[in-house]
C-alpha cells in the first residue's frame, strides 16, 4: 500500500535544479564527443552487495577476473587503437590489486574516484564522508593520484554526496542520466556544484553482457549491442552532443565482449567528427568556455 504521508513529502520541484546544459563547442575539428570511461570494481562489486560474498570464492572470481585478465586486455586494446580513457577505480580495488591500478596509470589513462567499498549512496548514510576519504587516501597512497573526477557506485547520488564532493575539490562527476551534454550542478543552497558529464545509459555494458549467477539478464549478442551503440552514437553526432560509456573490465574484458568493444571503438574512431577522450579533457573544455562566458 502507498504511504500517503511519504507521497505528500515529495517536493514539487525538479530533483535536479541545474540549468540546462550550455551548448559549448567542442575543440576543433570535432563537433561531437565520446567520454570513454571504465568502472573498475573488481571484487568490491560483489562484496558491496553482501560482505559475506567475500567468503564465496566463485562469486568473488567474477570480480577477480578484472585484475587477472580483463583490465590487461582492455589496456592492450586501447593501446592498439591509440585511445586514452578514464578509469573510475574503487579504493578497495587499488589496495587489493595495486599492480592492476598501477598498470592503468602507467599506460597514461586518467584515474577517477569510485568510492572505496563501492557502497550504494543513500540519503542519510553516515559513511558517505568516510567512503570518500578512504578512496582518496588509497589513490594517493598507492598511485600518488588526487583525482578530479568521481563516479558514484551503483550510479546513485544524494545531496549530501553532492556537497561533499565540492568540499573535497572534485571538479567533475559522471553519474546522472538526464542530459546529452555537460552541465554545472546546482547545490540545494543555490551554490555551484561539480561539472556533470552525464552517462549514456545504453553504453553500460553491465546491462547487455554480464554473465553471473546473480544476474537475471541474458547476454545480448554482439550484433544487437553493436547496433544499439552505433545508432546512439550516430544520432548524438547529428545533435552535436556527447555519449559517455560505463564499461567494466569484468564484463567488456571477456573475449566475446572485447571483440564487440573493438568493433565499436574502431567504428567510432572512423568518425572524424567524434572527439574520443577522457573526463578530465571534457571538463577542461567546459571550464574554458564557462570562464570565457563569465568574463564577457
Amino acid at each position: 500500500m502507498l504511504d500517503s504521508k511519504a507521497l505528500q513529502s515529495i517536493p514539487l520541484v525538479p530533483a535536479n535544479t541545474a540549468d540546462p546544459a550550455p551548448n559549448y563547442p567542442w575543440p576543433k575539428p570535432w563537433t561531437s564527443a565520446m567520454f570513454l570511461s571504465f568502472d573498475v570494481d573488481a571484487e568490491s562489486a560483489w562484496t558491496s552487495k553482501d560482505a559475506v560474498h567475500a567468503q564465496r570464492l566463485i562469486t568473488m572470481s567474477y570480480g577477480g577476473y578484472e585484475a587477472r585478465v580483463g583490465t590487461p586486455k582492455l589496456l592492450e586494446l586501447l593501446d592498439q587503437l591509440d585511445l586514452k580513457a578514464t578509469f573510475f577505480v574503487t579504493g578497495w580495488s587499488v589496495d587489493a590489486h595495486p599492480a592492476m591500478a598501477e598498470s592503468i596509470l602507467k599506460a597514461g589513462h586518467e584515474i577517477g574516484h569510485h568510492g572505496y567499498h563501492h557502497l550504494l549512496p543513500d540519503p542519510g548514510d553516515p559513511w558517505i564522508e568516510e567512503e570518500l576519504e578512504r578512496g582518496f587516501e588509497a589513490l594517493k597512497r598507492r598511485l600518488g593520484v588526487k583525482p578530479i573526477g568521481y563516479r558514484a557506485p551503483y550510479g546513485e547520488f544524494t545531496e549530501e554526496l553532492r556537497r561533499a564532493l565540492v568540499r573535497h575539490g572534485i571538479v567533475y562527476t559522471s553519474s546522472f542520466r538526464d542530459d546529452v551534454r555537460p552541465y554545472r550542478h546546482r547545490l540545494a543552497d543555490g551554490k555551484p556544484g561539480t561539472i556533470e558529464l552525464p552517462v549514456t545509459a545504453s553504453y553500460d555494458d553491465w546491462m547487455h553482457g554480464l554473465s553471473a549467477r546473480f544476474s537475471p539478464r541474458s547476454i545480448f549478442p554482439k550484433e544487437h549491442v553493436l547496433s544499439i551503440w552505433k545508432d546512439e552514437l550516430d544520432e548524438v553526432r547529428d545533435w552535436g552532443a556527447m555519449v559517455t560509456t560505463v564499461l567494466h573490465p569484468q564484463c567488456s574484458g571477456r573475449p566475446m565482449r572485447l571483440r564487440l568493444l573493438r568493433e565499436f571503438l574502431t567504428y567510432a574512431r572512423s568518425c572524424p567528427d567524434v572527439w574520443i577522450t577522457t573526463g578530465e579533457a571534457i571538463a577542461a573544455n567546459f571550464q574554458h568556455h564557462e570562464t570565457a562566458g563569465q568574463s564577457r
